[in-house]
């Protein structure tokens, strides 16, 4: 059962069990299942057994469990490359509002994640000055 449940969300009913998936791994505070739209075989969704839209809203004992889960389910994949990936908000390409992170198998250069050719992470030169002061503006909000 999740803590904090959310009747409406999609997530929830799986781990109530009222939407059926194919459960790979289970602890007390988090649940893998395969993904039904997969990237490659072995692509896995891992979320947290508590209602939380985004990383932020999520307590540290369900992200003290998942880690270490994310860890197992990536080995159990067989493959040694692989891609973790967690959205944040619909700008950040999340489709359902309960933290997920997704273990994307990276078999072959055809499967998995993949960046179109071209596309690249958007970097920018910036002064070490300017990442002095980003610095300093995030240390304060921690």
């Amino acid at each position: 059962m999740a803590t904090n449940e959310d009747a409406s969300c999609l997530f929830c009913g799986i781990i109530k069990g009222t939407i059926p998936c194919h459960k790979v791994y289970e602890t007390e505070h988090s649940l893998a299942f395969l993904d039904i739209l997969p990237t490659a075989e072995g692509h896995t969704q891992v979320i947290p057994k508590y209602h939380a839209e985004t990383l932020g809203d999520l307590p540290d004992e369900y992200l003290r469990d998942i880690g270490p889960v994310l860890k197992k389910i990536a080995k159990a994949t067989g493959v040694e490359q692989y891609n973790i990936v967690q959205n944040n908000g619909k700008l950040a390409f999340q489709h359902v509002p309960h933290v997920h992170f997704h273990v994307i198998p990276k078999p072959n250069e055809t499967e998995g994640l993949i960046l179109t050719l071209g596309q690249n992470w958007p970097q920018k030169k910036v002064e070490n000055d300017v990442l002095a002061a980003t610095c300093a503006k995030m240390k304060n909000r921690l």
